[in-house]
């Protein structure tokens, strides 16, 4: 199972990983276009420009809430820190909603982390 844990670790970080750029791009691209839409002038292009820093902002915010604490498991993973292996459980069960991909990790994540051979890799202290 340890081979298990370290791939589970790997992905968690991969994952974690893509979020975190998904959150600098969504943020430089809306950016982006909030400048564009700001340059045209006018009243419309001011709530327009508004309106897509805010959601630029608002995505940066949720991207990352859902990128870092995947980078933190999978390095505990990794680590074979009893810390890790809870919040794995935890975040595994939530990337189930996530088709198709978040659900085929959370499915391999708690098949993994619930195995009695995992448990007994992560020491108690």
């Amino acid at each position: 199972m340890t081979t298990h844990v370290r791939i589970l670790g790997t992905l968690f970080i991969v994952f974690g990983a893509f979020y975190v750029l998904l959150a600098f791009g969504s943020s430089i691209l809306l950016g982006f276009l909030a400048a564009l839409v700001g340059a045209q002038g006018g009243n419309d292009a001011v709530i327009g420009a508004s309106v897509l820093g805010f959601t630029g902002a608002a995505l940066f915010g949720f991207w990352l809430t859902i990128g870092i604490p995947g980078i933190v498991a999978g390095i505990g993973l990794l680590q074979l820190k009893r810390w890790a292996r809870i919040l794995g459980i935890v975040l595994s069960a939530i990337s189930l909603i996530q088709f198709p991909f978040g659900t085929m990790l959370g499915g391999y994540g708690l098949w993994v982390l619930f195995n009695k051979d995992t448990e007994a890799l992560f020491p108690n202290s």
